[in-house]
């Protein structure tokens, strides 16, 4: 019998708990605004700040205010309805700041060094590949780029395990829904 896994290391999300997720959000959103949370993360006016996960964009319209004119967002999902999502957002608000990017779970197209802050909120859990994600993340940090790492729907400790384990990321502050983490560059990493 196969067994079916609804959020815990399975990279992609079927459409239809996409769809469902997205549902539950919009509901909630109405009485609780999303985005707000970004404002505790220290965004900068210009900075160049990556959404990975974006999901259906909750976060997309406040990071773009957030990073003005001068800064860009990348919204960065595996789904792609995310993507078409985030896209109905980029026209219905004009946000002429933000960017899609579909990955495939373990690249994006983007130049090396270019975040200067990367958010990861509430999907790390579902990651089954987690050292080449970070990888990843590390890869198109700057230097001195901050990683926003939400648990997720897993354990504090998990999470850690998986972020030292990884060797490219260190924690270096934790809050309760989330933890800052700086890049461990190449010279620096642990094999």
């Amino acid at each position: 019998m196969k067994k079916i896994r609804y959020g815990s290391e399975m990279d992609k999300m079927p459409n239809v708990a996409f769809r469902i997720m997205t549902l539950i959000f919009k509901v909630r959103n109405a009485f609780k605004p999303m985005g707000r949370c970004l404002d505790k993360f220290g965004i900068k006016k210009g900075s160049i700040v990556i959404d990975y996960g974006c999901g259906p964009g909750m976060h997309i319209r406040r990071a773009s205010e957030l990073v003005g004119n001068e800064g860009l967002v990348y919204a960065v999902d595996i789904q792609e309805l995310a993507i078409k999502s985030v896209k109905k957002l980029i026209r219905k608000y004009k946000l002429s700041n933000v960017e899609t990017l579909q990955t495939d779970g373990n690249n994006v197209e983007m130049r090396e060094n270019t975040a200067d802050l990367i958010y990861a909120l509430d999907m790390f859990h579902m990651i089954k590949d987690f050292k080449s994600f970070l990888l990843e993340l590390n890869r198109i940090a700057k230097p001195n780029c901050v990683l926003i790492l939400e648990d997720g729907h897993q354990s504090r400790k998990k999470s850690k395990e998986k972020i030292g384990k990884s060797g490219c990321w260190e924690i270096e502050k934790e809050h309760k829904k989330y933890m800052i983490c700086k890049p461990v560059r190449n010279n620096e990493m642990v094999e």
